[in-house]
Formats: structure tokens, C-alpha cells, sequence
């Protein structure tokens, strides 16, 4: 496996050296971009970044959202209906970063990206002060030129792992990838579940055989004791599907911002 000539010393690094200084479950947090519009969506990042989100993955809105559940399928709409695109994300991203501790990945398909042309985007992404990019449908075999083109300016390369993924793919992805490893607990679209899935612990147990990574394990959560439950086994737990929802429910109301503290707060308590 050829890799690069680039290494990446992110904020992500010291994130996750942080998370793991301090023994505790590190937190992720998703959100659509856009929903329900681009202004509102900088409030939201600085509510996240007060309640101590560790990663705020900010989702590109896309047409198309195959992997995604029904919640995050309606904040999408919600989005492109209110205009955000990639080049606004982007914009959003670089107005509020000087303000955020927290690390910024960038979390889309790849239409968007290619669309907007990926040396550009690479550049843009540089320029807002992202930290990682994560592309869901990007296959590991075929990542290596993009990370390439993203480590030469500073930015890591979050690759996903599945329950399916093989060994020898996990070890690709060990290869290729740099900031942290984003593992999904089950198969299927996203969504809130009741319980961290069964084979969960047995899949962190297979990357960490091959990875020294960070790992930070998602789908389905939503409640403290799953974030302390995942916390034994990863680095991170990822929570999305459930923070949109609370998005969703403030809407275009004026306590947007403070629900979203109060829920982040909660799920580190």
C-alpha cells in the first residue's frame, strides 16, 4: 500500500491526544449544514464548540443522500431548500473557525466535491480552516490521490469503516487514513436506535488490531450512557440523526442555539 510523502499534524492529533490524556469518551457531533439555513447553521457550530463537542462534522447537503436515514434526509432538503451549497458551507466554516476549539470536518458525498472540482475544493477547505474531510461514497482503494491532494495542505482523510469492511480494507484504511478512523456499528441507514449495536466492541477490536488510529464509533446514538457505553471501547462516540432531530423540532425558532447546548451538555454528563 502506497500512502504519501505527506504527513498530517491536524488539530485532529491533538484532539484526539487530548481525549486520550484525560481518559474519557470523546464526543462527535454531526450536522446539516443549512438546516435550517446557512446563518442559522453558524449559530448552531458555536453552540456546539460551547458544549464541548470534540469534532463537529458539518454535513454538505446532497440530493441524493443514499447512506442517510429519514431524519438527516429531511434536514438535506431543508437545506438545499434554503440555498446551502459547498461553497457556502465552506464560507460558514471559515467565518466561525477563529471562534471553535473544537476540530471541523467536513463530512459530504463525493458529487458535491468533484462538482465543485476537488483541487478547488482541497484549496477552499485549506483557506476556511477545516480540519478533516470525510467522504462517505469515496471507496478506500480509490482515496489515495484525494488524501494525497488534502495532506499536502494540512487536512486529514477520514475514511469509514463498516461491519462488512474486510481486514484487508481495514489495513488500507490504516494506511491511507490520518486524524481518526470513523467506524459505523451496523449496517443500514443512519438513525436513532435504543442500543449500541451487538458487535460493536468486536469491531473496534479488529481496527485497533491494525490501527493505532483514533477511533470514533457512530450510528444510532443518542443518550449519555451510550456515549460513556462506546466511550470503554473507542475513542469517540458520533452522535448525528439525534442532534438533527433536535434541530429539526427548534426549527427557525430563536432557541436553536440553546437547545442544542443543552443536548450536547447533556450527552457528556
Amino acid at each position: 500500500m502506497t500512502t504519501s510523502k505527506f504527513e498530517v499534524r491536524s488539530r485532529l492529533s491533538d484532539v484526539f491526544a487530548r481525549i486520550r490524556a484525560e481518559k474519557r469518551p470523546g464526543l462527535v457531533t454531526y450536522i446539516t449544514a443549512g438546516d435550517p439555513d446557512l446563518p442559522r447553521t453558524e449559530g448552531i457550530l458555536r453552540a456546539l464548540d460551547r458544549a464541548g463537542a470534540d469534532v463537529i462534522e458539518v454535513g454538505v447537503p446532497f440530493s441524493d443522500p443514499l447512506a442517510d436515514g429519514p431524519v438527516i434526509q429531511r434536514a438535506t432538503e431543508r437545506a438545499l431548500a434554503s440555498g446551502a451549497t459547498l461553497a457556502g458551507v465552506l464560507d460558514v466554516v471559515g467565518r466561525v473557525r477563529k471562534d471553535l476549539s473544537a476540530g471541523v470536518v467536513i463530512f459530504s458525498y463525493a458529487n458535491p466535491i468533484l462538482r465543485f472540482g476537488a483541487e478547488r475544493f482541497a484549496d477552499a477547505a485549506s483557506q476556511a480552516g477545516v480540519d478533516g474531510v470525510l467522504v462517505l461514497d469515496l471507496p478506500i482503494e480509490e482515496s489515495a490521490d484525494f488524501r494525497n491532494l488534502l495532506a499536502s495542505r494540512g487536512i486529514d482523510t477520514i475514511l469509514l469503516l463498516s461491519p462488512t469492511t474486510s481486514n484487508e480494507r481495514l489495513r488500507a484504511a490504516a494506511a491511507l487514513g490520518s486524524g481518526f478512523l470513523y467506524a459505523i456499528s451496523r449496517l443500514g441507514v443512519t438513525g436513532v436506535r435504543d442500543q449500541v449495536a451487538e458487535g460493536a466492541e468486536e469491531m473496534v477490536a479488529r481496527i485497533r488490531a491494525v490501527s493505532d488510529l483514533p477511533l470514533a464509533l457512530g450510528f444510532g446514538i443518542s443518550k449519555p450512557e451510550q456515549v460513556r457505553a462506546v466511550g470503554q471501547w473507542a475513542d469517540a462516540a458520533v452522535v448525528g440523526s439525534a442532534l438533527v432531530n433536535v434541530i429539526a423540532e427548534a426549527g427557525a425558532s430563536d432557541d436553536v442555539n440553546t437547545r442544542v447546548e443543552e443536548y450536547v451538555r447533556w450527552l457528556k454528563s
